[in-house]
């Protein structure tokens, strides 16, 4: 009796994983890289990709400069609450941004949600935060502007790159979320017209430290 499709379809995935198959490439070295190394530096790739993707990157020599670039930041937007649960921020930033900077739990009445990250992946553009650090799961998505304080140590060249250092900072412990944000939440689902801060901000500020934090 002749199978029909669906039964077929069925019948061919059960031998498949009854029947074991040579794997057709043995021979492949997984330990080198998939792309190739970059021409510049990582802090120029990195820059050159992310406002690619309507990201906006600021250059700060110090901590000193971070301070002055987010009080310029905040007097042109005209944010009166910049939202912050990181201890290690606001140590360094409320002594220049005390008029502005928050630290209460309602992120719906900020004007711009202030975190860290875990990495910047050049090669992409990609910021890569977790549930792990004191911003959570909600601080890099509620607010309609994120901000993200980001160091020299943690521009890394690819994804790779990036969870080696996500194992290496946490080994077992790995955080149950890991996103990778590129750019403001968009969506071209309605006629194929770009809306930008549909799911999340509709702007994306990073404001790059070039020291070690």
């Amino acid at each position: 009796m002749q199978l029909k499709g669906k039964e077929q379809v069925l019948k061919n995935i059960r031998h498949a994983l009854i029947s074991a198959t040579d794997q057709p490439f043995s021979q492949l070295d997984q330990t080198q890289p998939v792309f190739p190394d970059p021409e510049d530096s990582l802090d120029v790739l990195f820059a050159r990709e992310f406002t690619a993707v309507n990201g906006q990157f600021v250059y700060c020599e110090n901590d000193q400069e971070l301070v002055t670039n987010l009080q310029l930041l905040a007097a042109e937007k005209q944010w009166k609450q910049l939202l912050v649960w990181e201890y290690a921020l606001i140590q360094k930033l409320q002594a220049g941004l005390s008029d502005v900077l928050h630290i209460g739990r309602n992120p719906e009445r900020a004007d711009a949600g202030l975190t860290g990250c875990e990495a910047l992946i050049a090669r992409t553009g990609t910021i890569m935060v977790t549930s792990r650090s004191e911003s959570g799961r909600v601080l890099s998505v509620f607010p309609p502007v994120h901000v993200v304080v980001a160091y020299a140590h943690q521009l890394v060249y690819d994804i790779r790159d990036a969870l080696q250092l996500i194992t290496a900072r946490y080994s077992s412990a790995v955080p149950s979320m890991i996103s990778l944000i590129t750019g403001p939440s968009r969506t071209a689902d309605i006629e194929k017209t770009l809306v930008l801060g549909a799911h999340g901000p509709k702007e994306i500020y990073v404001l790059f430290v070039d020291q070690p934090a």
